[in-house]
């Protein structure tokens, strides 16, 4: 006969064995094919960056917690190579280690590999790319960061203008689908405005900027948009076409990276005349948050603003798993992040737009800063309210 006390160990046992079982099934991967290596690399880094911290953040404060059991969170980030063909390499590896949740990549090359194996596998992903085709509904668990140049590149084109007089303006961006979908909305939103644009393409991993700033001139425009330029690439454009004497402004109108090219470049005061999209409005709320994650990690934020957007995105994909009580169904994941409001409490409220440019309404819109440079020195940010389509 088993003694009382013996039962009451193993019915001991058995509690811990059970709980013990139900934390490590409680796990939340987030994998992520981010660029790593290249002149692209400070934009995968800041998304690394974010994804450290939001996993260590929701752990600290328990902001997964499904059937009463805290979760644990880590991130898998593989090196896309800013390519379609490597971020589809390192999805598949992330699919084979049984990932469901992706949070990345940084940019249309990226997200064109991923969406298809995101698909074939029942992957939830939020991305970010400001292709034409970057979500979609062939893609309906595909989510976007937002918001695309085509919500707030106009805003900016705006406040040149105001400040800058120009009738022309070259767009300089790579001959791929990352740099002609952005250069193509960015002409448009300019030619809106009585500005004559034209485009100037670059195959990527170009290292000799020097006959394109010689076409560019060539041209004689008003002004140059950088557009989706890598900000290596942007700054090593901006000094050659300072050097030979370009005079007027100079718009970056395919995402952040400002102190990049400018270190690139060699300096704020040789950007002279700048203008460009930074992720955030930087007030207490944002400080608040590069405070956290000193305290947190150790160190100060990734360099490049876009850790700000990344942060943004992988909280409202762990919100998404609370809220869905799971953590390995993508689909009631995807389900319930749709239901969320767009609020962060760092960055503000926003909206879901995306149904009049995309045809599907998974696009993040909240509020951004327009950065200006004028005569060399950096001016106060401006802000701009969130787009929201009604």
């Amino acid at each position: 006969m088993v003694s009382k006390i013996g039962r009451l160990m193993g019915g001991a046992l058995l509690a811990s064995t059970m709980l013990t079982g139900a934390a490590a099934a409680c796990e939340l991967k987030i994998g992520s094919p981010a660029v790593l290596s290249g002149p692209a690399a400070q934009w995968g880094l800041a998304l690394r960056g974010a994804l450290e911290f939001t996993a260590k953040e929701a752990m600290d404060e328990k902001r997964l917690v499904i059937d009463g059991v805290p979760c644990t969170i880590s991130s898998v980030v593989i090196d896309s190579k800013y390519t379609a063909e490597g971020a589809a390499a390192a999805m598949n590896q992330l699919a084979a280690q049984g990932v469901k949740v992706i949070v990345g990549g940084v940019g249309s090359p990226e997200v064109t590999g991923l969406k298809p194996v995101a698909t074939r596998n029942r992957m939830v992903a939020m991305v970010n790319s400001f292709a034409k085709d970057s979500i979609g509904p062939q893609w309906p668990n595909v989510f976007h960061i937002g918001p695309g140049p085509s919500g707030w590149a106009g805003p900016i084109i705006d406040e040149g203008l105001k400040r800058f007089k120009f009738k022309t303006v070259a767009i300089v961006a790579p001959n791929d689908q990352g740099g002609t979908d952005i250069a193509s909305v960015n002409a448009q939103l300019f030619k809106e405005r009585g500005v004559t644009p034209a485009e100037e393409y670059y195959q990527r991993g170009t290292t000799n900027f020097a006959p394109i700033v010689t076409r560019i001139l060539g041209s004689n425009p008003g002004a140059v948009d950088l557009a989706s330029s890598p900000a290596g690439d942007a700054g090593i454009i901006v000094k050659q076409l300072r050097q030979a004497g370009f005079e007027g402004p100079i718009f970056r109108l395919g995402g952040p990276a400002f102190e990049e090219i400018a270190r690139v470049a060699g300096g704020v005061n040789v950007l002279k005349d700048f203008l460009w999209y930074e992720p955030v409005y930087i007030d207490d709320n944002v400080r608040a948050l590069e405070a956290k994650h000193l305290k947190l990690m150790g160190r100060p934020r990734p360099e490049n603003a876009d850790f700000f957007r990344w942060t943004f995105a992988a909280r409202m994909m762990i919100k998404a798993a609370n809220a869905a009580g799971t953590v390995s169904d993508p689909q009631k994941i995807a389900d319930a992040m749709r239901a969320l409001p767009v609020e962060d409490e760092n960055i503000g409220r926003g909206y879901w737009i995306g149904k009049k440019f995309f045809g599907i309404r998974q696009q993040m819109s909240y509020p951004f800063a327009i950065g200006v440079v004028v005569n060399g020195e950096t001016q106060p940010f401006i802000r701009a309210e969130a787009v929201n389509e009604g």
